[in-house]
């Protein structure tokens, strides 16, 4: 069977998290073959993976989404819309769930729309910005809003025209773009189409657009409904729905997803990749550990505050934050400063590194995220018997203190987003406690052994693939 997977910001081209988990999956089924549709910012990307690729993958299709920059536009066309084309475009700049997906991708992909330029160039796009200056803008500049209407939706058509690789099986692992994509391929080829969102991709724009500088005050609500309908493309169209955990499905229900499309199945981890994972310094010093990329989203600068404190109350702590640190280097170089106002001394970043040669000397483990879906991190520190002290992200709080029926105890603690001074705290009270630490990272061993498995992560997506392949 041939299963086309679709990730946008991901694998190939980013570690760990959901591009582990794709990494795996593949791994584990060599009786199929594999096409990754990767979608990723900058075509400077381009052929750059940090993952040397399985056997079984045939092909890679990138596409990049400041592509459209080299786009020429013709001005003056005049299109002749059909008022559900016109409406699912209104609805699509508007905020909407009302667009017909299916006549919006026959529009964009029709020989009348020959050039995305073009079409941002034409009456009928200067019509649709009007009407929207007119209903919800009424008080911005006009021309603000049409170069922000441009810049949206001018990578998803350029997204839209291009080629979709011909596959037995469609399966995103987000929403927003790649879901997308999903939905193009289905109405194309009418074949299943999965989706697996592991956090919630909407929401986690929301979080980054409300803080950005590059989108101003009055168009953040354009910007953030404008991914909320993307996501409903998926929502609608999907033959299967999963979510990591039970908080995740509850979100997806609120986003017009119905109820019983949508089941649950966790990410799993083989524990016995971790058998070799042993302390090999033996002395006083307590050592911290965070297995992060370094962007924004992760609060690196929450935990380098929050250890700031544990270095005034104690002298023999370190942290090692290990992660890549070229996703995002202005944002790195903004730790680097922090670390040095704060006159911290004993932390470490690793860069990209092989865990398992560290993860044995650490004592315990953070995660200080502003959104998570079911963090692997927190799997992999389980495994190797490390506690952790985590924001109440995603499913964190269920991995760490358990579900209503779980019995194994507590394998660390929940502390709110952004609170240091509680994570500092919490740290400083395993540092002091030697027997509440190995408890801890014995409760979590326990958890990740008994509840999430990768056998059992494994067995329910080849089931899926064999069920849906089986009616194609």
């Amino acid at each position: 069977m041939r299963i086309c997977l679709i990730a946008e910001g991901s694998y190939p081209y980013v570690t760990g998290g959901v591009s582990s988990w794709i990494h795996s999956l593949m791994h584990a089924m060599p009786e199929h073959e594999f096409i990754i549709y990767a979608i990723a910012a900058e075509r400077k990307q381009q052929g750059q993976f940090k993952y040397a690729l399985p056997t079984n993958v045939i092909e890679v299709h990138e596409f990049f989404l400041d592509d459209h920059i080299y786009e020429e536009a013709k001005w003056g066309k005049r299109y002749h819309l059909t008022d559900v084309q016109r409406n699912s475009l209104i609805s699509l700049v508007n905020g909407s769930n009302n667009v017909d997906w299916a006549a919006l991708f026959q529009l964009i992909r029709s020989n009348q729309f020959t050039n995305v330029g073009e079409f941002l160039s034409s009456k009928d796009y200067y019509e649709l910005v009007e009407h929207l200056a007119k209903t919800k803008y009424t008080h911005v500049p006009f021309t603000e809003l049409f170069w922000t209407v441009s810049s949206m939706i001018l990578p998803l058509f350029m997204l839209l025209r291009g080629d979709v690789p011909k596959a037995d099986i469609y399966h995103a692992v987000s929403t927003g773009y790649a879901g997308v994509v999903g939905a193009l391929a289905k109405i194309i080829y009418d074949k299943p189409l999965i989706l697996t969102e592991h956090g919630i991709y909407s929401r986690e724009r929301e979080e980054e657009i409300i803080k950005a500088n590059w989108v101003k005050g009055y168009f953040k609500d354009l910007w953030i409904n404008y991914f909320y309908t993307l996501s409903h493309s998926i929502y609608s169209l999907a033959d299967e729905i999963i979510t990591l955990f039970g908080r995740n499905k509850e979100i997806q229900v609120e986003l017009g997803c119905e109820p019983e499309r949508i089941r649950i199945i966790p990410n799993g981890i083989d524990i016995h990749d971790y058998n070799q994972v042993v302390r090999t310094v033996k002395d006083d010093t307590i050592r911290i550990g965070a297995i992060v990329r370094l962007v924004p989203i992760k609060d690196i600068k929450m935990m380098i505050q929050a250890f700031a404190l544990v270095e005034q109350q104690l002298s023999n702590v370190e942290l090692f934050i290990m992660g890549p640190a070229e996703e995002n280097e202005e944002y790195y170089e903004e730790c680097l400063q922090l670390v040095q106002l704060l006159n911290i001394r004993n932390i470490k970043f690793t860069g990209m590194v092989n865990i398992k040669e560290y993860l044995g000397d650490m004592d315990f483990l953070l995660l200080s995220s502003i959104s998570e879906g079911q963090p692997l991190a927190i799997l992999e520190g389980f495994a190797c018997s490390k506690p952790f002290i985590s924001t109440n992200v995603g499913s964190c709080r269920e991995l760490i203190e358990g579900r209503l029926d779980d019995h194994f105890g507590p394998a660390g603690f929940i502390v709110p987003v952004m609170h240091y001074e509680e994570m500092a705290n919490y740290m400083v009270k395993l540092c002091l406690d030697e027997p509440l630490r190995l408890e801890m990272g014995k409760n979590g061993f326990n958890r990740v052994a008994c509840d999430y498995t990768r056998q059992a992560f494994i067995t329910s997506y080849k089931e899926i693939y064999r069920t849906l392949g089986a009616v194609m």
